[in-house]
């Protein structure tokens, strides 16, 4: 079974996978063959049963799997454990593709980090702004809001006073 903290991260990434498709939570159970309330109950438990997962997870068209851990989260599952150079590279690369694709982001850290990224990712001059903020609603729904975003702001291990100058030296390369 699942730790709390992984059943939290899973659930979360379910969660915006779900909210990408335009499903309420209503609409998720039942495509998953599940009571709403099974839905909500697991968002407050310490484990699940696996086939409930799957279940949720299969009319999403994502699959469950046991892999290597790219970068541990932290007790919450809203950040990074830690933030390397290779996590920021990987940020980077991905902004730098124009991916608005979810697998693409969230292959990357938990759903919370990855929207403020993309919120912050939005303020800069010459990217699509509608497109990052659309991106962040999917990810963590609400992160685009003041006070959401500026909780991220005071937590982020990514200052924007780092990233954004990183940011702004990869867009000026490509041009």
């Amino acid at each position: 079974m699942p730790s709390r903290s992984s059943l939290t991260v899973m659930l979360r990434t379910l969660s915006a996978l779900a909210r990408a498709k335009g499903w309420s939570d209503s609409e998720w159970a039942r495509r998953a063959g599940l009571p709403k309330e099974t839905l909500c109950r697991l968002r407050s438990r310490q484990s699940c049963d696996l086939r409930t997962l799957e279940a949720l997870a299969e009319p999403l068209g994502a699959a469950l799997e046991v892999r290597k851990q790219r970068s541990a989260v932290s007790p919450d599952g809203l950040w990074p454990a830690k933030l390397n150079r290779e996590l920021e590279s990987h940020l980077l690369d991905v902004v730098e593709s124009g991916s608005d694709r979810l697998e693409d982001w969230l292959s990357l850290g938990p759903p919370f980090f990855l929207a403020g990224f993309a919120t912050m990712v939005a303020s800069l001059p010459g990217v699509d702004r509608s497109k990052y903020l659309a991106l962040a609603e999917r990810l963590h729904p609400g992160s685009t809001e003041p006070r959401v975003f500026e909780r991220w702001l005071q937590e982020t291990a990514t200052p924007p006073a780092r990233m954004v100058p990183m940011l702004q030296a990869r867009q000026r390369h490509a041009a």
